[in-house]
């Protein structure tokens, strides 16, 4: 159930003076033919006005994927996280869409002169305390008012990771550090920035299979962004490429240290089934051995070899490859 949205003082002022005017109608102005006005979007998306603020995208993308680490360990199977665009709208705008019960931790950022605002829903808070101590990995069904203290002590876990992974995907923009403010659970308490305050709010959603997706969201003042406007706007450089070779470099390793069984086979015995039915302990069987083995790689014929030893041991040297490779 989402929250009861209050009205910002600008709007209760503008109720007020609109009471005290008369009833007389306002003249009617046409401004369609002004050269002067152009049409405004407030609370957009479109962040064309203060810049592609390309960089920013790009720190969400690489946050992304490295947030992956974070709850793996507590999940136990990978989750898929992506970013969405940034959105720019008032702090009053954001609240009014979010529910009266969230984890709202507030990190300073001396960097920037500001703090930035970490929400994160119970219900996925819920999902994650749950499997991190064994349970089932599924949605919670009831709805409360307050955190465990197991759930709290997950939400410093989270939140400290978060920051961690924030700090370093900033790294190729400007170096930054993040330190833990204060913590809310309700909007309207939130000490960060006015309600009419414009923020920045860049949303993250992390995919589960069989669950529906949970999303958190990372808020920064637009205030505090403006002095590093023209940084946001560079072109940093993109770690995609850096991540996909070492995702091959890992699966390569890993391959490569597969164990596989070897075996050298010294011969092949034949006995007729009657014998075979009276065979006892003690029986022998003659093999014919020769110089030369066939070695076996996962009962593939893969390589003949001769019998030898080495350091006392007995062993085996390849000669060559068997016509029937692997």
């Amino acid at each position: 159930m989402s929250a009861s949205r209050k009205l910002s003082s600008e709007e209760v002022n503008a109720l007020i003076d609109g009471l005290q005017e008369s009833d007389t109608p306002p003249a009617s102005v046409d401004l369609s033919t002004s050269d002067d006005v152009r049409p405004f979007s407030f609370g957009s998306d479109d962040l064309s006005v203060l810049g592609d603020y390309y960089a920013l995208r790009m720190i969400n993308e690489r946050f992304a994927r490295q947030a992956r680490s974070i709850f793996l360990p507590m999940l136990r199977i990978p989750p898929r996280i992506s970013s969405f665009p940034p959105e720019v709208k008032t702090f009053d705008e954001y609240c009014g869409g979010i529910d009266n019960f969230m984890s709202l931790t507030t990190s300073r950022v001396d960097e920037l002169r500001g703090a930035i605002l970490t929400v994160l829903p119970p219900s996925f808070i819920s999902i994650l305390t749950n499997a991190y101590y064994g349970g089932k990995v599924s949605t919670p069904s009831i709805k409360r008012q307050e955190f465990t203290a197991t759930e709290e002590r997950m939400i410093e876990i989270v939140s400290e990771g978060l920051n961690t992974t924030l700090a370093r995907s900033w790294l190729d923009l400007m170096p930054i550090s993040l330190s833990y403010q204060g913590r809310e659970v309700n909007p309207q308490f939130a000490s960060f920035v006015d309600g009419s305050d414009m923020v920045i709010i860049c949303s993250f959603v992390v995919q589960l299979p069989k669950l529906d997706p949970a999303t958190f969201d990372i808020i920064y003042p637009l205030q505090t962004m403006k002095p590093i406007a023209s940084q946001l706007r560079s072109r940093v450089r993109s770690d995609v490429v850096d991540d996909d070779s070492t995702w091959r470099d890992k699966m390569e390793r890993a391959v490569l240290g597969i164990p596989l069984k070897m075996d050298a086979r010294l011969g092949n015995p034949s006995v007729s089934l009657n014998r075979l039915i009276y065979l006892q302990p003690g029986d022998v069987i003659p093999i014919q051995l020769t110089e030369s083995v066939e070695l076996f790689l996962e009962d593939n014929r893969f390589y003949a070899a001769e019998i030898g030893d080495l350091a006392g041991q007995s062993a085996v040297s390849l000669t060559h490859r068997l016509d029937k490779e692997l």
